[in-house]
């Protein structure tokens, strides 16, 4: 799909536009970055984008996924290094980390997620508040937050215990291990895992079968289902401040230095709470 000028979407160069179904509209991650790890720009034009996918008439159903071998690595650790310095920027992050959860909840067309390989931090947020994730089976999930010494922040505390449960949400929050698109069907972490080839026609089938079905009944739906994530609505804006506290902490300065310099990380013995 080729954006003109007038085009609501011209102004996204992080993100790519396809039109594999006249009413299906496919959004493309597309980052500079290893493993389509999203830089700055990516970030903003993600939080963006969806009160304007929301106004376009022409769009009944959204794909989500990401460009080449990867969905999204999470965030650009030497940009979030910057973030911890500037005020400004913590602002402006938890902002728009704010409006990337809340965005796709409140957008009144159904989201598809397909992911494949990594899905980490504020990608996996992107995967995650899709309104059906179809993940490969070989797909690498990981929250990532407590690895680099931030509380899990993004979309984790909103969405995880109503998809698999607070037992399966603690263990891989608080550890930070890795599962893949497999095993997160299993727990009912995602809604589908497929082989890797069978990714993108699936999520276009699911998406069509939604876009040529009944367009009310499917969007009264979703608002009715997301009531459940107004009720937890609190519990995520607690997240979030909790995440974005620890930016001007020890363990997130240790933990995101540990990340770019390749080392094991060291953090403090002891909490200060």
């Amino acid at each position: 799909m080729t954006s003109s000028s007038s085009s609501p979407y011209a102004r996204f160069q992080r993100l790519g536009f396809e039109r594999p179904h006249p009413r299906v509209l496919r959004i493309v991650l597309r980052s500079p970055l290893k493993l389509n790890a999203m830089d700055a720009q990516l970030h903003t034009e993600v939080s963006q984008v969806w009160s304007v996918v929301d106004a376009d008439p022409s769009v009944s159903v959204v794909i989500i996924t990401g460009e080449g071998t990867a969905f999204s690595a999470g965030g650009d650790l030497v940009h979030e290094q910057k973030v911890q310095d500037n005020h400004a920027l913590v602002m402006q992050s938890m902002q728009e980390a704010r409006n990337i959860v809340l965005g796709m909840a409140n957008c009144s067309k159904p989201i598809v997620s397909a992911i494949r390989g990594w899905a980490v931090g504020g990608g996996l947020a992107c995967a995650f508040m899709a309104d059906i994730s179809i993940a490969s089976r070989t797909a690498k999930i990981c929250d990532g937050h407590t690895k680099i010494g931030l509380a899990a922040g993004d979309h984790a505390a909103i969405i995880w215990p109503l998809l698999c449960g607070m037992a399966k949400s603690k263990y891989y929050l608080l550890t930070c291990d890795t599962l893949s698109g497999e095993e997160a069907e299993r727990i009912g972490l995602v809604s589908l895992a497929v082989d890797d080839e069978e990714l993108d026609a699936r999520a276009l089938a699911v998406a069509t079968r939604l876009a040529e079905g009944p367009q009310n009944a499917i969007k009264l739906t979703k608002r009715a289902l997301n009531l459940w994530l107004k009720h937890s609505e609190s519990i995520f804006e607690a997240s979030l401040a909790y995440e974005f506290l620890g930016f001007s902490g020890p363990e997130s300065r240790e933990g995101i230095a540990s990340f770019v310099e390749k080392r094991p990380a060291c953090f403090p013995e002891t909490a200060t709470l």
